[in-house]
């Protein structure tokens, strides 16, 4: 396939942003949006030669499109995506794929009885910072990862009392409406866990869930916890990812992560693994162990240390670029599937399906522990 012809159902706010990104790898291009009448998604069709928006089912007869990005409220994800499938187009939609479990499940065998694309935009495993910590994982170059978690202080300043997103009949709720790009990339690291406690808080007043947390049991034994507040001034907001393992700490920050701290003692091949794994940190060292000093222990392990370190990569990392090369790496990996489906995807329609599913377990939980 030379070309992949895109139509846009709700390119406003987010959807502009992404579509920017996937019209810039080699092949696509737009011939058609729908669902929107914002000045700024006017602005944006005309700068790519679509000169007016048109109803939904109107751009799915089109025969010019290939394949439809979704980014309407997420209580809109499910009828839009079966009409799309239905239509015989592939889709990238925006997370949540939908509101439930059942609902993703019939979406995706009608994708699959099609022969269709059909995943959410999940892009974090596409992150160079996403392989180098499941190298550190795997490696076991410090140890194994004991525990972790992810705390996300995001703000609420541009989320309106009257925003869809309080409204978990339309958002499905934090957990659902945010917490899936999570769920997913600690299962890349960690594989299958299982939400074992959840909770909830609601905003004095009002009523609407502003904050959630939930513990997470991966096979290892590992036990990660999960927050999200959308609680602060937008001057305020940090995301940060913390590892522990039995011979140091990973810290990530921003919730597209691009900055890296590790702490360790190691001896010389790990301290020499470890800079194959981030080719462009800075190490530095702060203690040496020499003689009887080298040995150290800890969970009834004896350990052979030469240095105490302290390692910082990404420093120069810019989020926003970042998360713009995120997004056309992840819609040249799916393109390259609809030319061949011989090729292997980095996200497919399982990783929607299965952060879906984290999600659900997590507002349920919250939902019965009130």
């Amino acid at each position: 396939m030379n070309k992949i012809r895109i139509g846009a159902i709700g390119a406003g706010g987010f959807g502009l942003f992404a579509l920017q990104q996937f019209l810039q790898v080699e092949g696509a291009e737009l011939v058609a949006m729908a669902g929107t009448h914002r000045e700024a998604a006017l602005a944006m069709g005309r700068r790519f030669g679509v000169a007016e928006t048109m109803e939904v089912e109107c751009l799915l007869q089109l025969d010019q499109v290939d394949l439809v990005y979704i980014a309407t409220p997420p209580f809109l994800h499910y009828a839009q995506v079966r009409a799309a499938l239905e239509a015989g187009k592939h889709v990238i939609c925006e997370k949540p794929l939908a509101l439930n479990l059942a609902q993703a499940d019939e979406l995706l065998q009608l994708a699959r009885v099609g022969d269709r694309l059909c995943i959410a935009n999940l892009m974090q495993r596409y992150n160079p910072l996403f392989e180098a910590v499941s190298q550190l994982i795997n490696s076991k170059v410090i140890g194994e990862c004991l525990h972790g978690w992810f705390d996300n202080a995001a703000g609420d300043e541009g989320l309106s009392a009257e925003h869809w997103f309080w409204d978990r009949t339309k958002s499905g709720g934090i957990f659902i409406e945010h917490g899936v790009h999570f769920f997913d990339l600690f299962e890349g690291w960690l594989g299958q866990g299982e939400v074992v406690s959840s909770q909830r808080t609601l905003r004095p007043g009002s009523g609407i869930e502003e904050q959630v947390q939930c513990s997470v049991r991966y096979s290892n034994g590992a036990l990660i916890n999960f927050y999200h507040g959308f609680t602060q001034p937008a001057r305020l907001e940090r995301q940060e990812f913390r590892l522990l393992f039995e011979r140091g700490e990973l810290t990530l920050e921003e919730w597209v992560p691009t900055r890296v701290r590790l702490r360790a003692v190691v001896d010389e091949a790990q301290s020499r693994r470890l800079m194959q794994i981030f080719p462009d940190a800075r190490l530095d060292v702060l203690e040496s162990y020499s003689g009887s000093k080298r040995q150290a222990r800890g969970r009834h392990k004896n350990f052979d240390t030469y240095q105490k370190i302290d390692l910082h990569a990404g420093l120069e990392a810019e989020k926003m670029r970042r998360y713009c090369e995120l997004l056309r790496a992840l819609f040249a990996d799916q393109i390259a599937w609809i030319a061949d489906r011989s090729h292997q995807r980095l996200i497919t329609e399982a990783n929607g399906r299965n952060s879906l599913a984290m999600a659900c377990a997590a507002t349920q939980l919250a939902e019965a522990s009130r």
